[in-house]
């Protein structure tokens, strides 16, 4: 499926619409015009043609759900404060970064593992149903596309409600892993001081240095989130696996993600390689841009669940 190439500008009337964002979590979505009525019909058009579509989401679908992320302008995390997410190879070097991270995982979790998925995320889900959707790879760890019941799905970064053990591979649930927290830790307080992307929130250090981290039940190991960290690589069998489904795909669909990482960016450039028809859906620029016949600039739950999967 090829379209000719349309990157839009916003030049008709726009179509209101009640806002996907549920009250009190708009901070985490950045500025964004109403979706003017050309572009959701020139969107529709592309979904329609589609039979077989593969849909690429990131943070950008999630900050509607109230989890912020790292590159919107004006409120991601690199907008708002000069802290770095954990690399991988001070996670697994430092004790020290260990407890630091798990100490604020810990003060987050309650609130992150709580968080439901929004219209975007139900929309994607409908897609899968009525069998528009062949695949869809997130690049979010928040559980919420399995929440919102998608089966047709690869977590590319993992998943943050899952737990494994650098030492014996042991996987476990993030829920457990609170419980042995507060076991561990039956005194020790802290007060968060924001929140972060990826389930924990900013805590000074200080406040840490009592913080007692369990290990593996199992062999004893390190534990870490069942997620990729900055500096760690996706499994290549799971990316292997992605391109099989991209393979069987004809056309491509970004939502809500700049594709500044390479794991998702590689991608669009397979699907360049296949002459696949690509739409992007985000707010702002992303490094696909000049792949993509269509742009459409919004917000995912207010576009998505207008689309019909025809």
């Amino acid at each position: 499926m090829r379209l000719p190439r349309r990157i839009l500008a916003m030049h008709t009337a726009p179509v209101r619409r009640a806002s996907s964002v549920p009250a009190g979590m708009v901070s985490f979505v950045p500025a964004c015009s109403t979706t003017d009525a050309h572009s959701l019909e020139l969107l529709q058009d592309f979904v329609s043609r589609a039979r077989r579509l593969f849909v690429i989401s990131g943070a950008g679908l999630s900050t509607e759900s109230g989890i912020p992320d790292y590159r919107s302008e004006g409120v991601g995390l690199y907008a708002r404060t000069d802290r770095r997410p954990m690399q991988y190879a001070e996670f697994v070097r430092s004790a020290k970064s260990r407890q630091r991270y798990w100490a604020r995982n810990f003060l987050g979790w309650p609130q992150f593992s709580t968080h439901q998925p929004n219209s975007a995320h139900k929309a994607l889900q409908r897609w899968e149903e009525r069998g528009k959707l062949h695949w869809l790879v997130t690049q979010n760890v928040d559980a919420l596309h399995s929440k919102a019941g998608q089966k047709r799905l690869t977590e590319l970064h993992g998943c943050a409600h899952r737990v494994m053990c650098l030492g014996c591979g042991a996987i476990s649930a993030r829920e457990e892993l609170q419980t042995r927290f507060v076991a561990l830790n039956p005194d020790w307080r802290a007060q968060a001081g924001g929140v972060a992307p990826d389930g924990d929130v900013f805590i000074e250090d200080e406040q840490v240095l009592h913080f007692r981290v369990p290990s593996c039940e199992q062999c004893g190991g390190i534990l870490k989130p069942e997620v990729t960290f900055f500096g760690d690589s996706v499994n290549k069998a799971t990316v292997q696996f992605v391109h099989d489904r991209l393979g069987e795909s004809d056309a491509v669909l970004v939502a809500g993600s700049s594709l500044q990482v390479y794991s998702g960016y590689r991608f669009l450039l397979a699907a360049r390689d296949l002459k696949l028809s690509v739409a992007i859906l985000n707010i702002g620029p992303t490094r696909a841009d000049h792949l993509a016949e269509l742009k459409v600039s919004g917000r995912c739950g207010e576009v998505l669940s207008v689309v019909q999967p025809l």
